[in-house]
Formats: C-alpha cells, structure tokens, sequence
C-alpha cells in the first residue's frame, strides 16, 4: 500500500527564469521539503540555469519535480490546495497567513490529506483561473505599499512556516564554541581567587563595608555565566597581574 505523502507539494506555475526555480529548490530544501511541481516552465525543462542556481544537493528537488502542462493536472490528485497572492483577486476564499496556512497543512497531512501550495510566475503572480483550483489563499502580511515577493523568497517564507510547525526549534540557545558552562565549584574558587588578591590590596576597605563589597562582588561572578575556558582566563589575567608587579 502507498503512504501518502508527509508534506505538501510547492506547485510553480509558469516559472519565468530557471534562477528562480533553482532558488526556490534550496529554499524548499533548507526547510527539508523535496516535492516540486513545475506548470509550462517558460524555458522549458529541464534547465540548466536551474540547476547551477540550485547548488548541489538542492540539485535532486529538481531531478524529482514533475512537470504539467496545467494548474488542474499538477493539482489533481491533492485534497487541498493553498495558492499564494500579494492581492485580493474578487473570488470568495479563506487567507491565510502563511504562518496559519502551514499549520493548517500539517493537520490536514496528518490526517492523510495531500496538499499542494501554489506559487505564481514573478511577473504578476497567480491568475484568477489558478486560484479557482486552491482551496484557500496565502498572503504574507508585507508592506502594503510594496507587496512584491519574487518566487524564490515566497518559497522562503512558506517552507519556514512549515518547518517551524512540524520541527520543533529552540527559540534560544547558547553556543559554547568547544567549551561549557563552568561548575560553581570553578566560579567559587575563582571568587576566592579574586577576594583573597584584593584583599591583600586592600580593596574591602572600610571594614564596615567588606562584607557587603564581598557579597556584591561574589553575586557578580555567579550572575556572568562564565564558560569554563572563561574562568581559566580570568585566573590567567590576575596570575599576571600579581606576576608583572612582583
């Protein structure tokens, strides 16, 4: 038995250059989606501006892509469809976010459901008799006085909204660049490091005050977060100091 497919066809009707084609293959790839359809490519297919712009491994997206001489054809065997648009086009349809619209394809997919995306050709996007086969519409909330996407960066947005609904990210994270984070052991004996040299330099001074300098001191070197390889510096520093006065 066939499984269906696990994510959504990006569906190019009548792309204009092969550049952009090869964009919005390693835009779909960034975001791990491999399903290309192609509708009467300008150029014909294959193409080898495409190619070159898809730049290797994105290079298998379109080995993959089928090509349809219709919008019908390329979408005919889908449940649902979404096609992008930068306006409104006088036709009764739900819009979506492309945010909204990927969640909505994830469900739908989960579900066993086949979904397609269209993408329009970048001179003037999708024609009110492509829209008539999707389901629902797509419109990226831009400047109002600037709607304009071209094809690859549509492709862009719509892949990292898939992505991001069914990969889960970490919103932040820290990067340790071959270190990590150091033990409070290691912050507590460089405090100690630290209090004893300026104590011996008199820095506690009044003695009123030394116990309250040591405390603030000591909420300082816990609230920086210090690598372990920051720590070791940060003895290395005053070992130097203390060595360069001696």
């Amino acid at each position: 038995m066939i499984q269906p497919p696990t994510q959504p066809a990006f569906v190019l009707v009548r792309p204009q250059m092969g550049e952009n084609i090869g964009a919005a293959a390693r835009a779909m790839l960034n975001f791990g989606l491999t399903r290309m359809r192609l509708v009467d490519p300008r150029d014909g297919w294959p193409n080898p501006r495409a190619v070159a712009m898809a730049s290797g491994a994105a290079g298998t997206v379109l080995d993959n892509a089928g090509v349809f001489p219709s919008v019908i054809e390329a979408v005919g065997d889908c449940d649902h469809v979404f096609a992008t648009t930068a306006r409104n086009r006088d036709l009764t349809k739900p819009v979506f976010t492309p945010e909204a619209a990927m969640e909505r394809a994830r469900t739908l997919i989960a579900e066993g459901r086949k979904v397609a995306v269209l993408f329009g050709p970048e001179r003037a996007g999708l024609e009110n008799e492509d829209l008539i086969a999707a389901d629902a519409l797509i419109s990226v909330p831009v400047n109002p006085d600037f709607p304009s996407l071209n094809l690859g960066q549509a492709v862009l947005l719509t892949a990292y909204e898939w992505r991001r609904q069914t990969v889960p990210a970490v919103a932040e994270r820290m990067e340790y660049a071959g270190t990590e984070p150091a033990s409070r052991i290691e912050i507590e004996k460089l405090a100690e490091h630290y209090e004893a040299e300026l104590d011996t330099a008199g820095f506690f001074f009044p003695e009123t005050k030394a116990d309250s300098m040591r405390l603030s001191l000591r909420n300082l070197w816990f609230r920086l977060g210090l690598t372990r390889a920051e720590v070791q510096t940060l003895h290395g520093m005053l070992r130097q100091l203390l060595r360069g006065r001696g």
